[in-house]
């Protein structure tokens, strides 16, 4: 689902429970890895106060990284976070709520590690021919519109 879409559902998520929403933030970087700066600038909004809600599409939306999971469990654990609200998952600041929290983001980190790895390996196997060769990429140009041009070269696999 796309970011918008998201956003439109989570809006009407918050009008229909009578949500108030303080602030909005849109990432469009993956969460497989630590360091975004979005989710880095909400976290430090999240730990400055106390008692403050997250509304997500999903768990795996803000987190499929055992560092910024960690660091939303953390918040709950401090009562900085009191509610996690999600459309499509359900949470509860308890014990087994937190339990299921972490399964959901060690789940989200699984499929992204696992999706990558097979990846890899259906490029590797569309690389080599039937000869044994395969094609290596000499230059590979990517733009902002996700354009590629390359040049290959022939090396054979031994």
């Amino acid at each position: 689902m796309s970011i918008e879409a998201q956003l439109f559902e989570l809006r009407e998520l918050a009008r229909k429970e009578n949500l108030e929403i303080l602030a909005e933030f849109q990432e469009s970087k993956s969460a497989k890895t630590p360091g975004r700066e979005i989710f880095g600038e909400m976290m430090r909004r999240v730990e400055q106060n106390y008692g403050v809600g997250i509304l997500a599409w999903h768990p795996d939306r803000l987190a499929r990284n055992s560092i910024d999971g960690g660091r939303i469990i953390y918040a709950v654990d401090t009562r900085k976070v009191v509610s996690l609200r999600f459309p499509t998952f359900w949470f509860e600041p308890t014990p087994q709520g937190l339990f299921m929290l972490q399964v959901a983001f060690g789940q989200s980190k699984y499929y992204s590690d696992n999706l990558s790895d097979n990846i890899k390996r259906g490029v590797r196997q569309n690389c080599v021919g039937a000869s044994g060769s395969i094609a290596h990429p000499l230059a590979i140009k990517t733009t902002r519109a996700f354009a590629i041009s390359s040049r290959t070269r022939q090396t054979r696999v031994l």
